[in-house]
Parts: C-alpha cells; sequence; structure tokens
C-alpha cells in the first residue's frame, strides 16, 4: 500500500465542512468530489455519510495517494478516483452532487469557469454544487490573513488567487447554477452551495 498523503488544513476544516454537507446532502446521492488532493475528506464524509456514494477525482498524479486512504478505510461508499482534468474530458455521468474544496483559488480564473461549466453539465436537475474556499467580497479580503494567502498564491503562480465571491455567482448563473446558501466557516473560508435549476 502506498503512503498516506496528509493535509493538516483537511484535519481541521473537515468536521465545519461535514456539519453542511450532512444538511445539504441528507438524501441517497452520488457525489463527485472535484480535487480529492490527499483523499482525507473522501474517507471521513463517506464514513460519516453512509446514504452517499462518494466518487473521488484528481490528476493523475494524486491517485496514488487518494487510492491508500481509500484502501484503508475500507468503504464500499467511497469509490476509486477518476482521472479529472478541468481542462481535458469530463466523465460521461451525471451526478446529483459536486463538492469541491480549495480549488478555485489554485487554479486560474479561465480553469475556475471551466470548472464551474463543467460541473453544470455533470448535475442532475436540483443537483447541488458544494464549494469549500476562501472568497473576496466587494472586491475586498475579508481578513488580513487571506490577503496574505493571496499573495503567497500570486507569488507561487500569478494567474491563481482567491476569488471575488461576486464573479463565482455570476459565472453559476451563466451555467444555470443558483446560489442558495453562503455559509460561514472557520479560518475566513466559507462554503457556497448552488442549485441546478
Amino acid at each position: 500500500m502506498s503512503e498516506k498523503p496528509f493535509s493538516e488544513s483537511c484535519e481541521r476544516n473537515r468536521e465545519p465542512i461535514l456539519a453542511i454537507l450532512r444538511a445539504e446532502f441528507s438524501q441517497p446521492a452520488r457525489i463527485l468530489e472535484i480535487g480529492s488532493g490527499t483523499g482525507q475528506h473522501a474517507v471521513h464524509f463517506g464514513k460519516a455519510m453512509p446514504h452517499v456514494i462518494w466518487q473521488t477525482s484528481d490528476l493523475a498524479s494524486n491517485h496514488p495517494g487518494i487510492r491508500a486512504w481509500i484502501e484503508d478505510a475500507a468503504l464500499s461508499n467511497v469509490l476509486a478516483p477518476i482521472e479529472l482534468d478541468v481542462d481535458g474530458p469530463w466523465p460521461e455521468q451525471t451526478f446529483d452532487g459536486v463538492f469541491t474544496a480549495n480549488t478555485l483559488h489554485i487554479v486560474s480564473w479561465d480553469l475556475a469557469q471551466k470548472l464551474v461549466a463543467g460541473v453544470a453539465r455533470l448535475l442532475d436537475k436540483r443537483g447541488l454544487l458544494a464549494v469549500y474556499g476562501p472568497f473576496n467580497y466587494g472586491g475586498q479580503f475579508t481578513s488580513d490573513s487571506n490577503a496574505r494567502f493571496d499573495e503567497w498564491l500570486k507569488n507561487r503562480d500569478p494567474l491563481s488567487g482567491i476569488r471575488d465571491f461576486e464573479a463565482v455567482v455570476k459565472c453559476a448563473e451563466i451555467n444555470g447554477l443558483h446560489l442558495q446558501a453562503d455559509h460561514a466557516m472557520p479560518a475566513n473560508n466559507r462554503l457556497l452551495v448552488f442549485m441546478k435549476n
């Protein structure tokens, strides 16, 4: 078995995220996670929500770590990762919901828009998209720590950076996804929930 990767932030934010996902995905559903990363969220949410089929996905380079977490947890409702590059081919199947954490600020704005458009195609009617991460409001950072984080992101990749809430909502609307909730989360993060009409 591959050694399991570990993210401290996943460990810290999993319970606050789960509290909202439990309410949003209270019925049996097939959920696609875009950018499963280490795989920690997938196994934690899958164990806590046995009524949900959780499909992991990421770039192929992250699959060994995700598989290690899934194999160790041995949960029948958490599925092995599929390869998903938002700039490449998307899965053919549809889903009741999509969850993604800390992705929109990592990829370029062009890819972030492609992610939202791709999700809109995958979601069944009244399907939900849950997006976790930091956002700016009215073009302003919500905290000094977010401003420092944005600077760090841009030093790493000038095309990345914390996205404007209003721009994300507009992009979602263009693709038929309508904001249902904007949840405040710890450490100056948010969890946005959109529904496909």
